[in-house]
């Protein structure tokens, strides 16, 4: 029974975790598959995942002294972040698309903007002069109704859970089915492998790859916003990572949402085995160095992306930027 408890209070602990992290991991993959789908390379989903998780915070501060409900204030702090990505990812959008411009340069650039741009504008017009916005609520439901009572289920999945990972699961499954069910989404698709058959049916070129780059965008900042909510409970000019572990998400899961799940959910399981390591009963009694344990994600993500880029079906025209005049 010591033996059963003991495993039991350690997938109670680390379930939700990986639960947390699998979810802004598959949303903001699935983003760059939308816009690698549609032809445009997008590696600045860090800083838009980052200018999200910004203004989606400051926005969420300002309304937790009012009476908005606490679920209320998370939807409107998604909502925030879902359309500040869709203005930052304008700007690669119009550098990739319009202007033709190396599409690698243009996101790194957002990439190293993002942080300082936060930095600078938190530092200046905060009242504390930190780069740190601390949220002051609790924003997990201690129990979902009904499903919450479950034996064990209930406990791993609908107790201490997010609004965000239901909200991240339900956009998953909407973008998916939108992406390989609908006219659009084989449009879309089309301009990420053959762009100029795509153009000779009489398809825009251009704005479904700005459509592609905008849902990228949306999903990211959406993400961004989700992983303050889940981890940091405040942001303070970066999210560990998750914009540049999306992108092995996405090469991992092969550019197919099906495979990006389950991709999403290795290299949570990953990542949260190495921050908590301490707290797990038979890592711990190992007595292995801290330091082995955190490089473990980092060690499986080159060994996994080793052998996976060698069946890479990423879309043949991923950025390449599209020139009517060249067939």
């Amino acid at each position: 029974m010591t033996i059963l408890s003991e495993t039991l209070d350690t997938l109670y602990f680390i379930v939700p975790l990986i639960i947390a992290s699998t979810i802004p991991l598959m949303l903001v993959a699935t983003g760059a598959l939308y816009s690698e789908g549609s032809g445009v390379v997008n590696i600045a989903l860090e800083g838009i995942m980052l200018m999200g998780a910004f203004v989606g915070a400051v926005v969420m501060k300002q309304f937790e002294p009012t009476g908005t409900s606490t679920q209320m204030i998370a939807l409107i702090g998604l909502s925030i972040g879902a359309i500040t990505g869709i203005v930052f990812s304008f700007f690669h959008a119009f550098a990739s698309i319009n202007m033709k411009a190396n599409q690698i340069i243009s996101a790194t650039a957002l990439n190293m903007f993002a942080p300082a741009f936060a930095i600078f504008v938190n530092r200046t017009f905060s009242e504390q002069g930190t780069q740190r916005v601390l949220l002051q609520r609790n924003y997990r439901i201690p129990s979902v109704p009904l499903l919450g009572d479950i034996p064990i289920i209930g406990d791993l999945f609908f107790k201490g859970a997010y609004l965000s990972t239901l909200i991240g699961i339900i956009l998953f499954i909407i973008v998916t089915i939108i992406l390989y069910k609908t006219k659009w989404g084989l449009r879309l698709r089309s301009c990420g492998e053959n762009p100029h058959a795509a153009d000779s049916l009489g398809i825009n070129v251009y704005k479904v790859r700005y459509a592609g780059v905008l849902v990228s965008g949306a999903l990211a900042g959406m993400g961004g916003v989700i992983f303050v909510l889940s981890f940091a409970t405040s942001f303070n000019a970066n999210v560990a990572g998750f914009g540049f572990l999306a992108l092995a998400v996405l090469i991992f899961g092969n550019w197919q949402p099906k495979r990006i799940f389950f991709a999403a959910l290795f290299f949570a399981f990953m990542r949260i085995i190495a921050n908590t390591s301490a707290a797990i009963p038979i890592l711990n009694q190992l007595k292995l160095d801290d330091t082995i344990y955190r490089m473990v994600p980092y060690l499986a993500t080159l060994v996994v992306l080793a052998i996976v880029s060698k069946n890479s079906a990423a879309p043949r025209a991923a950025g390449e930027p599209y020139d009517p005049g060249k067939r």
